[in-house]
C-alpha cells in the first residue's frame, strides 16, 4: 500500500545546541559581530537531511523555556544543566528565520518540551499511514521508535546519524522501544537530572525488564527483585517511579499544527537571498540551491518553437530571426584536431527556431551561415564553443562573437562540479528536465521539428538544446554578474578558447622512428630490472601482484611494514620509494626501476596510438576540470611526458618541428608560484630574494639560516627549495618531512624558522584561511573563485583538506591566470606581427612554440616581452626560453 507521505520531525533546540558545540564558535561570526555557529551547523544538517531522507513533511518543534509541567512536578529537572552560552543567545531566532525563508513549519508550546510536540505529530502521523522520521539529540525520543517511526540521532556532531530502528534500538538498549522510557527510569537520565537507582545498571535493568514483562511488573513484584541491586531498587522506588512518569512522551497535545500543514512548500527565493546574504552563508546557499529549486522542477517546460528549413530558406531566416544573441547547437563530432558538422540548431530572442542539415545546405545557404557565423557583430550563445570550432573550420567556415559559452561560465560559477552536462545545468538553474522536455507545434500546426511530416529526432533534439541553452545563458549570466566573473569569462576563459582550439588543430609533429625505438629500448629495461630483480631474490616472482610483494618484501625479506590496507600492507609507488629510501635494499631498486620502465613504455605506446594521419599528435585541452583553474589535456595528456629522469625526458626528443618549420622553441615562467606569492604577501624578504637577481632558493637559505649566501649549503638550499614550493601546495610539516626524509619535529623546527623570516606569509597565509572560511571561497588575482564548503565541515579530515586546498588555491589559480593570459597575448601579437611561427603545446607553466624559418630572434623577443607583461607584480615575471631541434633539447 501506498504512504501518504514522509514526514520529517526534528528537534530544533537539541540539534542546534549540538551545532554549536560541534563548530567553533570563533570561526562562525558575520562582519556585524553575529555568532552563527549554531545557525550555520544547523542548516547544513537540515540540507544533508532532505537531500538523504526526500521527506514530503517536515516541521521543527522548539521549547519555549526551561520551565514545563515537568519542572512543576520536579523543580530539579533538568537543573543541573549549564547556562546557555553567551553566543549561543540569539542564534534560535536565526534558526527560525531561516525556516521562515524556506516555508518550514515550526512550532513551540508554553509548559511543554519540544519533544512532546515530535510525540504528538509523529503519533498522528505514524495512524495516518505516514513514515516518520525525527531528527534528535535527545534519547527519550527512542520510545516513539516502531515500525513507522524512526529516529535519527547524532552520533558525533549533527553530520553523522544514526538510524535507530526497532532493531537498532534493540541491539543497543538492550529492550525494545516501548521499554526504553522504563530501562532510564531504572539507571536514571543524567541529562535531565533524573537520578537513577545506584548499583542498577543498563544490562540489570534490561534483564528486569524482560524477566518481569516490564516496569509495572517489577514495580509490583518489587520484592522479587534480587540481591543487593534489588535492595537498593526497593530504596529508590519513587525515585522509579517518578523519572518514568517525568519520561513519558505527551502524545496528544493539541497543539496549532496538523500533519497535512507540514507539507513541503516551495521556498521564498528573495528570502532566501536576502537572510543568507545578511548571514554571510554563501557556501550554504550554493549547497540549498544545488538540492532543490525555491520553485518546483518542471517536466519539460521548454517552449520550442521552428522547423526544418528546406535548401535555400536558411539566408531569409537569419535575416529576420539572427540579428540579435542567438542560441547555436552544434550537431556533429569532434576531437583530436578535427570535426565535422552535420546540422545546427538556432534559438533566439523572439521565441524563434530553426534547424538545418548541413548536408542540404544550398551555395546561398552555405554563403549566408558562414557570414554569419564569422560576424561578430551577431552574438552567439553556444554550450562547448571549443569543439564548434573545429567542427566549423572542417566546413571552411570560422565561428566567431560568442558572447556566452553557458559551458565555461558555469564552470566559473562553480569550478569543483564533476560534470557540466547541459540537462543538469538546465535542472539546476531553469528547474527544468531537459530529457523530459514537451515540444509545442508551430503557428501554422504543422508538428514541430518535422519535415514532409516525418519525425526527425536529431532535428527535435539539437532545437531542445538550443532553446535551453538559451534559456540558461539569461540564469547564468546573471549569477556571473552577482559573482563578479563576467570580465574573467570574456576576457581571459573565451578568448583562450579559440586559442586552444587552434592549438588543437594544428598539432605537434613528432618522430615515429624516434618513439619506436623508444619503445624498444623501454622493452628491455622493463625485461632487465624484472631480471635483476629476481636475481637479488634468486627466484623468480610476479613484481605486478600486490599480493606476492607483500609476502617477498614483508615476508620473507622482513622489511618495515607500510601502511596496512584491507588487503595488507601497501606496496603503491610512494610507499616502496619511502621504504627504498629507508633500506636501500637492491630488490626495492630494480623493483622500482621495473615499474619506471612498464609507466615509459606505457606513455610511448599511447603517444604512437596518438599519430594521426598527419604525422602530428593532437592533444584535446580542457579548461573545466582543474578547479583552481589550470589547464588539462587529454587524448593523450601531453602534460604529463616525465621530465624526472634522464630516461623519461627522451621522450621529449620526439617531438620535433613540423615540415615548413626549422626548430621548436620552449619558454617557461621562472618560480612562477613564488613570485605570485612574493606578491600577494607583500613579504619584504622575499620581494628583496628577487630583487637580488641570484639564485633565489640560495638567497632564502641564506635568510632562514642566518648565514652568508656564499655559506649555504646544498643541505641548506635543497631544504628551502622545498619550503618555497611547498608554500604553493598547502605543505604540511608531515609533507615536508617526508620530502626531505627528515623527522616531523625537525619539519616543524624548519617551517617556524622560515615563517620567524617571513612573517608577512605566514600572515598572508593565515588570512587566506580565515576570509575562506568566512565568505566560503578563495579568490586569483583576476577573481577566479573556488568554493570551499568544507572549511566548516565537523570531519578533521574534510576540514584540513579544505584547508589545504584554500592555502594553494589563491596560488595555483593566479598562475594558471598568468598563463592563461600570456597564451592570449602571445597568440595575438603573432598575428599582429605577421609571424608564421605558433604556439603547439601548454604545459603547466610552458608553452611550446614551432619556429617559422628567419623568424627564430623575433619570435623569442615578442614571447619574452609578452609573457614578461602578462601581469603586473611586485616582481617582475622570469621568463627563460630554449630553442631546439625538439622539445627536449630546446627545454632548459
Amino acid at each position: 500500500m501506498d504512504i501518504p507521505g514522509k514526514l520529517l520531525l526534528i528537534d530544533g533546540h537539541s540539534v542546534a545546541y549540538r551545532a554549536f558545540f560541534a563548530l567553533p564558535v570563533d570561526n562562525f561570526s558575520t562582519s556585524t559581530g553575529q555568532h552563527t555557529n549554531a545557525v550555520f551547523g544547523f542548516t547544513s544538517m537540515l540540507i544533508n537531511v532532505l537531500r538523504e531522507e526526500r521527506p514530503t513533511h517536515l516541521a521543527v518543534a522548539f521549547d519555549v523555556a526551561r520551565e514545563s509541567f515537568r519542572t512543576e512536578q520536579y523543580p530539579e529537572y533538568k537543573a543541573t544543566r549549564a547556562k546557555s552560552p553567551d553566543e549561543f543567545k540569539g542564534q534560535v531566532q536565526l534558526i527560525k528565520q531561516v525556516l521562515d525563508s524556506l516555508n518550514i513549519a515550526h512550532v513551540e508550546k508554553p509548559g511543554y518540551e519540544a519533544d512532546d510536540i515530535i510525540a504528538t505529530l509523529s503519533t498522528q502521523a505514524a495512524a495516518d499511514g505516514f513514515d516518520v522520521f525525527i531528527v534528535t539529540g535527545d534519547r527519550d525520543a527512542m520510545q516513539l521508535v516502531n515500525e513507522r517511526v524512526t529516529v535519527l540521532y547524532p552520533r558525533k556532531g549533527v553530520s553523522d546519524l544514526a538510524r535507530m530502528t526497532p532493531d537498532a534500538v534493540t541491539e543497543k538498549y538492550l529492550v525494545a522501544p516501548v521499554r526504553y522510557p522504563e530501562l532510564a527510569a531504572l539507571v536514571g537520565e543524567t541529562s535531565d537530572n533524573l537520578p537513577g537507582v545506584p548499583g542498577v545498571g543498563p544490562k540489570t535493568a534490561a534483564k528486569w525488564l524482560t524477566q518481569f514483562d516490564g516496569l509495572e511488573n517489577l514495580i509490583a513484584r518489587a520484592e522479587q527483585a534480587p540481591g543487593k541491586a534489588g535492595e537498593s531498587f526497593r530504596a529508590h522506588l519513587d525515585d522509579v517511579v517518578r523519572n518514568r512518569r517525568l519520561n513519558a512522551l505527551v502524545r496528544d497535545l493539541d497543539i496549532d499544527l496538523t500533519v497535512e500543514a507540514t507539507v513541503r512548500r516551495d521556498w521564498d527565493r528573495e528570502l532566501v537571498h536576502t537572510l543568507f546574504d545578511a548571514l554571510e552563508f554563501r557556501v550554504l546557499r550554493e549547497r540549498l540551491l544545488e538540492l532543490a529549486p525555491a520553485e518546483p522542477v518542471k517536466t519539460g517546460g521548454f517552449e520550442v518553437a521552428g522547423a526544418r528549413l528546406v535548401a535555400g530558406e536558411l539566408p531569409a531566416w537569419l535575416d529576420a530571426h539572427a540579428v540579435e544573441a542567438t542560441a547555436v547547437d552544434f550537431v556533429g563530432t569532434w576531437g583530436s584536431g578535427t570535426g565535422d558538422i552535420t546540422g545546427i540548431a538556432f534559438a533566439t530572442s523572439d521565441g524563434a527556431g530553426a534547424y538545418v542539415d548541413t548536408a542540404e545546405l544550398s551555395v546561398a545557404d552555405d554563403q549566408a551561415l558562414a557570414k554569419w557565423l564569422t560576424d561578430p557583430s551577431h552574438p552567439k550563445i553556444v554550450h562547448g564553443a571549443k569543439g564548434a570550432m573545429l567542427g566549423c573550420w572542417a566546413r571552411g567556415w570560422e565561428l566567431s562573437g560568442v558572447e556566452l559559452d553557458t559551458l565555461l561560465a558555469a564552470y566559473l560559477l562553480r569550478p569543483d562540479q564533476r560534470t557540466y552536462d547541459l540537462a543538469d545545468l538546465a535542472l539546476r538553474y531553469l528547474h527544468r528536465d531537459l530529457s523530459a522536455a514537451a515540444m509545442v507545434t508551430d503557428d501554422d500546426g504543422q508538428g514541430a521539428f518535422s519535415f514532409d511530416d516525418e519525425p526527425d529526432e536529431v532535428a527535435d533534439s539539437a532545437l531542445l538544446r538550443a532553446r535551453a541553452v538559451f534559456d540558461l545563458s539569461g540564469a547564468i549570466a546573471d549569477e556571473l554578474e552577482e559573482r563578479g566573473a563576467v570580465s574573467l569569462l570574456r576576457e581571459v576563459e573565451l578568448p583562450l578558447q579559440g586559442q586552444l582550439a587552434g592549438m588543437e588543430r594544428v598539432g605537434i609533429c613528432v618522430d615515429v622512428d624516434r618513439l619506436e625505438r623508444l619503445r624498444d629500448d623501454f622493452d628491455r629495461a622493463v625485461v632487465g630490472a624484472q631480471q635483476a630483480a629476481w636475481d637479488v631474490l634468486g627466484h623468480e616472482v610476479n613484481l605486478g601482484s600486490p599480493k606476492q610483494l607483500q609476502g617477498v618484501l614483508f615476508d620473507e625479506l622482513d622489511m618495515p611494514k607500510t601502511r596496512r590496507t584491507k588487503s595488507g600492507y601497501t606496496t603503491d609507488a610512494e610507499a616502496l620509494e619511502s621504504l627504498f629510501a629507508r633500506t636501500a635494499h637492491p630488490f626495492l631498486e630494480h623493483l622500482l626501476e621495473h615499474r619506471d620502465a612498464i609507466r615509459l613504455r606505457q606513455t610511448v605506446d599511447g603517444l604512437l596510438a596518438a599519430v594521426a594521419s598527419d604525422g602530428r599528435v593532437h592533444t584535446t585541452y580542457v579548461q573545466t576540470i582543474a578547479a583552481t583553474g589550470r589547464l588539462s589535456s587529454t587524448d593523450p595528456n601531453l602534460q604529463n611526458i616525465p621530465i624526472r629522469t634522464s630516461l623519461g625526458r627522451q621522450i621529449r626528443s620526439a617531438f620535433v618541428p613540423g615540415d615548413g618549420f626549422e626548430s621548436l622553441m620552449s619558454a617557461d615562467y621562472s618560480q612562477i608560484e613564488m613570485r605570485i606569492m612574493a606578491h600577494a604577501s607583500g613579504d619584504e624578504g622575499l620581494i628583496e630574494a628577487f630583487a637580488s637577481g641570484r639564485d633565489f632558493h640560495g638567497e632564502m637559505a641564506s635568510l632562514v639560516f642566518g648565514v652568508e649566501p656564499e655559506d649555504v649549503t646544498g643541505e641548506m638550499r635543497a631544504r628551502i627549495k622545498a619550503m618555497n614550493y611547498g608554500l604553493a601546495y598547502g605543505l604540511s610539516a608531515f609533507g615536508l618531512s617526508n620530502q626531505l626524509k627528515i623527522s616531523v619535529g625537525e619539519a616543524k623546527a624548519l617551517m617556524e624558522d622560515y615563517f620567524a623570516r617571513v612573517g608577512g606569509v605566514h600572515d598572508y597565509l593565515a588570512g587566506i584561511v580565515e576570509q575562506a572560511r568566512k565568505v566560503g571561497y578563495t579568490e586569483t588575482m583576476l577573481g577566479r573563485r573556488r568554493y570551499l564548503p568544507d572549511l566548516t565541515s565537523s570531519n578533521r579530515q574534510r576540514r584540513e583538506m579544505a584547508e589545504r586546498a584554500a592555502l594553494n588555491s589563491p596560488i595555483q589559480g593566479s598562475a594558471a591566470d598568468v598563463i592563461k593570459v600570456a597564451m592570449i597575448n602571445v597568440g595575438a601579437a603573432l598575428e599582429r606581427e605577421g609571424l608564421h611561427s605558433r604556439v603547439l603545446l601548454q604545459v603547466h607553466d610552458e608553452l611550446v612554440f614551432e619556429v617559422a624559418p628567419g623568424e627564430q630572434d623575433r619570435l623569442g623577443a615578442l614571447v619574452e616581452t609578452e609573457m614578461g607583461g602578462a601581469m603586473a607584480l611586485k616582481v617582475p615575471l622570469s621568463v627563460s626560453v630554449g630553442v631546439g631541434p625538439n622539445w627536449e633539447s630546446a627545454a632548459h
